[in-house]
């Protein structure tokens, strides 16, 4: 049997990457775009195009990313249970990476909210003018911080990954074995 991983670690690894810099372009280069648009009654409709075109990449980048990390976490499920450290990141990435699905699929249900404000003025992608929808305006409102919260989640995740790769340095591993028994010991 092997002992490599790396197509799962790909999936894990290529499909955060994709999670994190489209959640990052959107909110800079497709909600900036919107609002570059001269008519503010088309600035919804731009935003909401760019949106409904990246969700499905953003869907197959997001099931690649679970499914990668549940193939490591099955691969590692021993370093995971008798190395120091591991159990915490790994229980700590798998909260984010739930936190950052509901983020994510929130703001998809708001954006689809802000869409009804297409053909009605708005400021920007997140921004309402007077003549918006209330209901889209709420929504915009709620947009302004989810815009940023899902780079800042998924960032996250990728910065643990990172540290997971680095808990498998036959040092770290030597290490945290060490240190496991050691309290286990007491």
């Amino acid at each position: 049997m092997s002992t490599r991983n790396t197509v799962v670690r790909a999936l894990h690894d290529v499909g955060g990457a994709a999670w994190f810099g489209g959640s990052l372009m959107g909110a800079i280069g497709v909600n900036g775009a919107a609002t570059a648009v001269h008519d503010p009654r088309d600035r919804a409709r731009v935003a909401a195009a760019g949106w409904a075109k990246w969700s499905p990449a953003n869907a197959v980048a997001i099931g690649a990313h679970v499914i990668g990390g549940t193939g490591i976490l099955l691969a590692n499920r021993e370093r995971a249970k008798h190395q120091q450290g591991v159990t915490a990141n790994t229980t700590a990435k798998i909260v984010v990476t739930g936190v950052a699905l509901a983020a994510t699929v929130y703001s998809g249900l708001l954006g689809a909210k802000t869409a009804e404000a297409a053909g009605r003025p708005v400021d920007s992608a997140t921004e309402p003018a007077a003549g918006t929808p209330p209901e889209a305006a709420a929504a915009q409102k709620q947009l302004q911080y989810l815009q940023w919260a899902l780079p800042v989640l998924t960032g996250v995740i990728v910065i643990l990954g990172a540290q997971q790769g680095e808990q498998q340095r036959p040092a770290q591993i030597l290490s945290g074995v060490a240190g496991k028994i050691a309290a286990r010991a007491n």
